[in-house]
């Protein structure tokens, strides 16, 4: 069965996509023959990115205030527009680019990210939660709707942080192409209140959150925050991913943790896949084929 194509031109992917061989990895491979799929030179090899000495307190000081910080200049080491081609071509044949996430390079720049969830964390676990979006200006499309992600319960009893989202935008993620907005904590009047579900707050302390490549963002899962809608002037569609993270001494605010330093089998990758698909349905369109697709992920062995 074969799945619409998008409205969005693009440059045909090098093997056309069979939804009943989605678990064929060798279908995978000569998708995006550029990627990796659990290759021992790239995720382990990764090297990590963290903060000097002098840059940590600012960095913690303003996490603790406001709830997120913004950094920039890293060099991933990856061939981004590989990926970013990658994850539009997933959007061409209509599926999720969620799917990217079978690749070892999407999972990189998490990775190398590890002093700093250390330094904010402590023992850290990865949760199974994360996306990649194709936000489409020529489709009139927006990101995700305002929300917090798991809300106060993620936070410790003195305000603290005990899960964190990084978001990391692939190409230049502006106003027009819908960068991600946010409310700080001390200007949120609902933060980490029982009525947190309530959205108060001053218009002119919301925070546009524009980045380029070699950016990431990081923030405490009670902060609000959405991605922004888009404009027919925007000269490209925001390509980003995020993947969410808890401290490794709490119980699991998420299903099963997982273990941040292995790598995941292909497998594995596919299952979460699946179990992403489902649980984000509620915040974007969702073809009926794609979710059968995801059920059926689901169901096979690991």
């Amino acid at each position: 069965m074969a799945l619409p194509n998008s409205q969005t031109p693009l440059s045909p992917p090098p093997a056309p996509i069979d939804i009943t061989r989605l678990t064929d990895r060798a279908m995978w491979a000569a998708f995006a023959p550029g990627l990796h799929i659990e290759d021992p030179n790239v995720l382990p090899q990764a090297g990590f990115v963290g903060f000097s000495d002098q840059e940590s307190p600012r960095i913690q000081a303003q996490f603790r205030e406001e709830g997120y910080f913004h950094a920039s200049g890293v060099n991933w080491q990856l061939d981004l527009p590989l990926m970013v081609e990658t994850v539009r071509r997933l959007s061409a044949v209509s599926l999720p680019p969620v799917f990217g996430f079978l690749f070892d390079e999407f999972w990189v720049p998490f990775r190398k990210l590890t002093p700093v969830y250390q330094m904010l964390l402590g023992n850290y676990a990865l949760l199974p939660a994360f996306w990649i979006w194709d936000v489409e200006p020529k489709r009139a499309e927006a990101g995700w709707a305002p929300h917090r992600d798991k809300g106060r319960r993620s936070l410790l009893p003195d305000g603290s942080a005990g899960a964190i989202s990084t978001w990391i935008p692939l190409t230049p993620a502006t106003p027009l192409n819908g960068c991600m907005y946010l409310v700080p904590a001390q200007h949120d009047q609902t933060y980490n209140t029982p009525d947190e579900d309530r959205h108060r707050f001053d218009v002119q302390c919301v925070r546009a959150l524009p980045g380029v490549p070699g950016d990431f963002f990081m923030w405490n899962q009670a902060i609000l925050h959405w991605g922004g809608k888009t404009s027919a002037y925007a000269t490209e569609s925001r390509i980003s991913m995020s993947v969410e993270y808890q401290r490794g001494d709490i119980p699991s605010l998420q299903g099963k943790l997982l273990n941040p330093h292995v790598v995941l089998p292909f497998r594995t990758r596919l299952w979460l896949i699946g179990l992403q698909i489902m649980q984000y349905k509620h915040m974007y369109k969702l073809l009926p084929e794609v979710e059968k697709l995801a059920d059926d992920l689901m169901t096979r062995p690991l």
